[in-house]
Order: structure tokens, then sequence, then C-alpha cells
């Protein structure tokens, strides 16, 4: 698969999955539980590890700066599909700000795990 094509198909999975267990797991989070608040991170982070370890396996140098490219592209992914669903005048509005947030800050979590699996990877060569 092309490494562009890879890394963009991998980019929506990393929105998708968290997506879809957040669907599922909906009800703890107009219930009030914070258990929701700490499923979707712990999903997200497994997501990010997997599919970070899978573009970033056959690389034979340059994890460092490939980590920090999937990352951002990863990150740009979630942001703007978020803010597609997220933002008026669709139906689950949310401001900016309470967007950035409740959900936005999180996906900064995507190019800390990436760089690091990339520099960690670096260092090892």
């Amino acid at each position: 698969m092309n490494k562009y094509l890879k890394m963009i198909f991998f980019g929506l999975l990393v929105w998708l999955v968290p997506f879809v267990v957040s669907f599922f797991i909906y009800p703890l989070k107009t219930a009030g539980n914070p258990l929701f608040e700490s499923i979707m991170p712990v999903t997200l982070t497994v997501i990010v590890v997997a599919l970070a370890y899978l573009y970033l396996k056959n690389l034979e140098t340059g994890y460092t700066k490939e980590g920090v490219m999937i990352g951002v592209i990863w990150f740009v992914i979630s942001i703007a599909i978020d803010l597609v669903m997220f933002l008026p005048p669709n139906p689950m509005q949310m401001t900016l700000k309470n967007y950035m947030m409740d959900v936005g800050i999180t996906y900064l979590m995507i190019p800390i795990i990436t760089f690091g699996m990339g520099y960690l990877l670096d260092s090892k060569v």
C-alpha cells in the first residue's frame, strides 16, 4: 500500500475506532458517569499505539520524522472530522472552546505517542 494512503487510512481508523466505542458507551456519558471520560483516552491510546507500530515497523530509518508526520496528520484528520460533526449547524453542537476542552485536547496524545515511538526507535538504531 502506498505510504501516504496508508497514513490517511490509519488516520481515519484513529478517529473511527474511538468514535465507534463512544457510540456504544454513550449511555455512561449521559448518566454522568466519569467512566466514559476514562475509557475514551484509553481507547485512543490503544489504537494510536497499535497503528503507529504497524506503520513504523517496516521502516529502516527516519522513525522520528515519520512518527512526527503520522502524528500530525492523524491529529489533523481527527480534529477535522470532529469539527464537521460537532460545530454548528450540526446536531451535536458545541462551541469551539467547549469542543477543545472536552475532546480536542485529548487528541494531543496522538502526536505525542507517535513522536515518542519514533524517537525511541531511532535511539535504538
